[in-house]
């Protein structure tokens, strides 16, 4: 059974993005871009919402993606990617696939296939939406060492607290540190 695994930066008080969307405080070095090569290791599918999709087939097939970062924006360009959108009318970026409707009906079915993960990037309202569903397996947050003072919280829309725990926790050197949670099961009373 495949997972569906969450990966995204956060600043320290919680935030993914900025007041007005930006994410230059990311702290993307050597050792991030190694941990990010990594993880394709073990994926098949990349999952979004529609605007982390534009995002980012605006960037990784540009020039300046394929000089800066090679290695990265071939994996992101030649994996197999899913947008689920209700307002998108079409998606180009190479071996991407549009979903519209439910994407929780979509996610149960990917996860009962054979094959490798599947990971979401960014996409805070999907990532919320399959959140409340249970459909989440695994999450990866990488904790920068700023604090934004505001911006959108990545957790939002929860009517219950969701219990984690642990796997794994690793520090960089930038200060930058991934904490890797699974959710625990809760007891049925």
């Amino acid at each position: 059974m495949r997972k569906v695994i969450m990966f995204n930066m956060v600043s320290l008080d919680g935030f993914f993005e900025g007041q007005d969307r930006e994410i230059d405080w990311h702290m993307a070095d050597e050792e991030f871009n190694q941990f990010a090569i990594d993880q394709f290791n073990s994926l098949e599918t990349i999952l979004f919402g529609r605007v982390t999709y534009q995002l980012m087939a605006n960037f990784w097939p540009s020039p300046t993606a394929l000089a800066e970062d090679p290695v990265v924006a071939n994996l992101m360009n030649s994996t197999s990617k899913i947008v689920f959108s209700n307002t998108l009318q079409k998606a180009d970026w190479n071996n991407t696939r549009l979903v519209s409707g439910d994407a929780d009906r979509e996610i149960i079915q990917l996860k009962e296939q054979s094959g490798k993960d599947m990971i979401i990037f960014g996409s805070g309202s999907l990532v919320s939406s399959l959140m409340r569903l249970g459909l989440i397996d695994e999450y990866r947050l990488i904790v920068n060492p700023v604090v934004l003072g505001s911006g959108r919280p990545l957790f939002t829309g929860l009517k219950e607290r969701l219990h984690l725990k642990l796997l794994n926790a690793l520090t960089f050197k930038s200060g930058n540190v991934v904490l890797s949670y699974q959710p625990v099961e809760r007891e049925i009373k």
